[in-house]
């Protein structure tokens, strides 16, 4: 495998930079001597693309990997972007970071780069969640932020997300502005690595208090928690960050027995204890579910992010006193579910992108307009009241918590709460197909991917037609029952979309931050009664499968 002229051209910038240290050179010089073409092109053949949210890449050496000079690259840019934004202002900024290795590491470089750029800084002294970074950005009137996370990646990867000044991830026009300033920066000569201490303060301890403030503020049905502020709740932050908050917003919501997986109470960037940090994946909760069997927590299953979005919003939204002029908002490729609780509950429900960055654009616009009431999608990504612009595992863990006091109250449990909701508004069940391509080739053949179903919609799907056909990246939508074609009012994105004659759904999209290709499926039905549950249950989860092998073989 021989190495691209452009990439062998970004290998020789870093071993002749005067920046890049001597331990980096080595390693290159050692990928070569050993003749690694495939991890010196996986290394090199791009950078490490500043998207529209931040960075996010495998750690180590390289263009294309999360490193100190691709970190630097991208905070020069956004340094350079707010000083010409905000010309003759003292421009202020927040830093926060997780349990990811290197993460304390990769904080301080923004912090010392910001600075010397005579930006005012506002560093945590320790690791803590990425929603506090959103508050305090607004709470510290800061002009922007950045924390240092991958989210649920594997843990090879760290990320750097940046945030404008309304504690939201930057969203035009001002990602695009932002990139165009990292591309500026054509060598490391440009960053300025040294800081001006004096301009690096502490994040103050009130910060924090005021968040939790914000939470009791929005908590319902609070003699709920106080007749079960005892009921055993069991918590695991899987090794991250949720440590230094989730136990103690529980505790000051009033909850008195929540139990700890002490086995993975640590923050450890290498997550020891599990295959994948991503709750999303059943193996992750091995822990807590053994914990919760073991302090006779009720009975519970795990529900999927679909499931337990779609319960929040039955919770909160049946606990509004005024739903006038009221909205929520949710992702595409999350539970439909949603749209038909609130459309029966006279709640307006916007539709956006993947990302919470476009669900904060749709709270902008709002502002002053409609009250906004919740969000969500379906990969575990929950807010509640507009205090954070980002989602907030911190304030879902306590709604959650609540919903469990107050189905206790009923003297039900969550999951029979599940199955009313499905009584009332209709089954819907959701699965997720998941195919990692990792590398440049990966990356093709996931290209390659998306333009196979781009050329042409399928016509059927499982046997079942398929009615509308929507491309994002097109910006169109085709009925191909008549033929007809209407514009889609989204931002473009490669993400397609088809819905069947039954209510079924397909979409499919590359992820946004891993090497990886995702198909979303959801089914639906109605549900008559209880007692039908478990027989439709099983109906709908054979229709899933059915779906998923058809996809799998195309």
């Amino acid at each position: 495998m021989a190495l691209s002229a452009e990439t062998q051209s970004r290998i020789n910038q870093w071993l002749t930079s005067s920046v890049i240290d001597d331990d980096s050179k080595k390693e290159i010089q050692r990928l070569i001597d050993n003749r690694n073409e495939k991890e010196l092109t996986d290394s090199f053949y791009k950078e490490l693309e500043f998207g529209t949210g931040g960075l996010r890449g495998v750690m180590g050496v390289g263009s294309n990997c999360m490193n100190p000079y691709t970190l630097g690259k991208a905070t020069q840019g956004l340094a350079n972007y707010l000083n010409k934004t905000y010309p003759n202002t003292p421009i202020q900024v927040a830093i926060a970071y997780d349990s990811r290795n290197n993460s304390k590491h990769f904080a301080h470089i923004p912090a010392n780069i910001f600075s010397a750029n005579n930006i005012r800084v506002f560093l945590f002294n320790e690791l803590r969640p990425t929603p506090l970074l959103s508050f305090a950005i607004r709470y510290l009137k800061c002009q922007s932020g950045v924390v240092i996370t991958a989210s649920h990646n594997p843990k090879e990867y760290n990320g750097y997300k940046a945030y404008w000044n309304d504690g939201a991830q930057v969203v035009p026009p001002h990602d695009k502005n932002i990139i165009n300033e990292v591309n500026a920066v054509t060598s490391f000569e440009q960053i300025r690595f040294s800081p001006a201490e004096s301009l690096i303060h502490s994040v103050p301890t009130e910060v924090e208090q005021a968040y939790y403030e914000e939470v009791k503020k929005l908590i319902p049905n609070k003699k709920a928690i106080a007749a079960h502020h005892a009921m055993p709740i069991v918590y695991t932050n899987i090794h991250g960050a949720g440590i230094t908050m989730v136990p103690e917003c529980l505790k000051q919501i009033g909850f008195t027995n929540v139990q700890i997986v002490e086995e993975q109470a640590t923050p450890d960037g290498n997550f020891p204890t599990v295959q994948s940090p991503n709750p999303e994946e059943r193996s992750a909760m091995e822990m807590v579910i053994k914990k919760g069997t073991e302090v006779n927590a009720d009975k519970f299953i795990l529900l999927n992010g679909n499931q337990a979005f779609s319960l929040m919003m039955w919770f909160i939204l049946k606990n509004q006193t005024s739903t006038k002029d009221a909205y929520i908002a949710k992702t595409i490729v999350t539970s439909e579910l949603v749209d038909d609780m609130a459309k029966a509950l006279n709640v307006e429900c916007f539709n956006t992108l993947t990302g919470f960055k476009y669900i904060a654009e749709v709270m902008k616009q709002q502002e002053g307009k409609k009250r906004f009431i919740a969000a969500g999608e379906e990969s575990y990504g929950y807010m509640v009241g507009d205090f954070v612009r980002d989602k907030d595992a911190v304030s879902a863990c306590a709604f959650f918590a609540a919903m469990a006091a107050s189905a206790k109250a009923e003297g039900k449990t969550i999951y029979d709460w599940l199955i009313d909701m499905y009584v009332e508004f209709g089954f819907y069940k959701e699965s997720l197909i998941t195919l990692t391509k990792k590398g440049q080739q990966g990356e093709q053949e996931i290209k390659a991917m998306m333009a196979k179903f781009r050329q042409a919609a399928p016509q059927t799907i499982n046997g079942v037609a398929t009615l509308r056909a929507l491309d994002y990246q097109s910006g169109m939508e085709k009925n191909l029952q008549t033929g007809k074609e209407a514009t889609l009012n989204f931002p473009k994105s490669d993400v397609l979309q088809y819905y069947l004659a039954d209510g079924s759904k397909v979409s499919v999209r590359p992820s946004g931050t891993e090497p990886k290709i995702k198909f979303y499926i959801s089914v639906q039905a109605k549900l008559a009664s209880r007692n039908e549950y478990e027989n439709m249950n099983t109906v709908l989860d054979k229709k899933l499968k059915d779906i998923e092998a058809y996809l799998m073989a195309l």
